[in-house]
């Protein structure tokens, strides 16, 4: 398993029953999380200190309950900088278990000896693009909700990288791709975050399961010649490291070079024990 363990600013104190609580700088959150189904006694004391509490409904969705939260603050992760609000269906604009990936890609980024043109699909509030642009790279970043891209715009100046080079698009991400062939753009490296479900911003329907392997193949065909890497990452419980690997191994297999596929999680302080959150593909020479 690969694992975000070089946070300051976040924590997973514990989790159990359902739940997780979570240092956010600051500020202790408990939200839900599918995969904690084990019942351990909840020991740490954050449980009753919470800032903030997000309750999940019987009919779907849920809701939050404050107690002392203020509407948007800030976490770090090394030179980045994280504007966070709680908002719809748990989250908070971060998935700090992405920091595993960050890292990764980025030391390939400072030790390619060559500019590097960077594409982040499904890139959400900007995590892997402002990784990115920080380790010298080039980036285009693409999602479907303009918002998203308003939040990842603001991390970028929080994070002193308003100037960086970054194109920022909103636009359905297999479109776009597909724009990019018959425009014979190419990139160095791409990076993709897909949601299980999602829409494009005219009601483009995505299911990731019908979609990931054409939209893998279609990304192929915008690399350069010499590519760096390649990762997918995913948050759907039936897509296994293993189907990743297959995917992505057999559409890179004429660049050569080594696929690898694994969980990636987060360090729990009271077990010592790592979450699992989702998983991720990574494909380099």
């Amino acid at each position: 398993m690969w694992t975000a363990d070089n946070w300051n600013d976040y924590e997973v104190l514990d989790c159990s029953r359902g739940e997780k609580l979570e240092r956010w700088g600051q500020y202790l959150l408990v939200r839900p999380d599918p995969q904690v189904i084990w019942d351990t006694p909840r020991t740490a004391r954050g449980w009753k200190n919470r800032n903030a509490h997000y309750h999940r409904s019987k009919k779907g969705g849920g809701s939050w309950e404050f107690f002392d939260l203020p509407e948007q603050w800030q976490i770090h992760y090394k030179d980045l900088t994280f504007n966070l609000k709680p908002f719809s269906f748990k989250h908070t604009g971060l998935f700090p278990e992405q920091a595993t990936n960050w890292d990764w890609f980025s030391e390939k980024i400072r030790q390619a000896g060559r500019p590097v043109k960077v594409l982040n699909l499904f890139a959400y509030t900007g995590g892997a693009t402002l990784a990115a642009a920080a380790a010298g790279a080039q980036v285009t970043h693409v999602d479907a909700s303009k918002g998203m891209v308003t939040w990842a715009k603001e991390n970028a100046v929080s994070s002193g990288l308003k100037d960086a080079p970054i194109r920022w698009l909103v636009d359905d991400c297999m479109k776009f791709v597909e724009r990019e062939i018959r425009r014979g753009n190419h990139y160095d490296a791409i990076i993709m975050d897909p949601p299980s479900y999602g829409r494009g911003p005219k009601g483009e329907i995505w299911k990731i399961e019908d979609a990931i392997h054409p939209l893998i193949k279609r990304c192929t065909q915008i690399l350069t010649e010499e590519p760096l890497f390649f990762l997918v990452n995913s948050y759907t419980t039936g897509l296994a490291p293993a189907v990743l690997t297959y995917m992505i191994a057999t559409e890179m297999k004429p660049f050569g070079g080594h696929t690898d596929s694994q969980e990636i999680g987060l360090p729990v302080t009271e077990s010592g024990l790592i979450l699992p959150c989702g998983a991720s593909g990574r494909w380099s020479v």
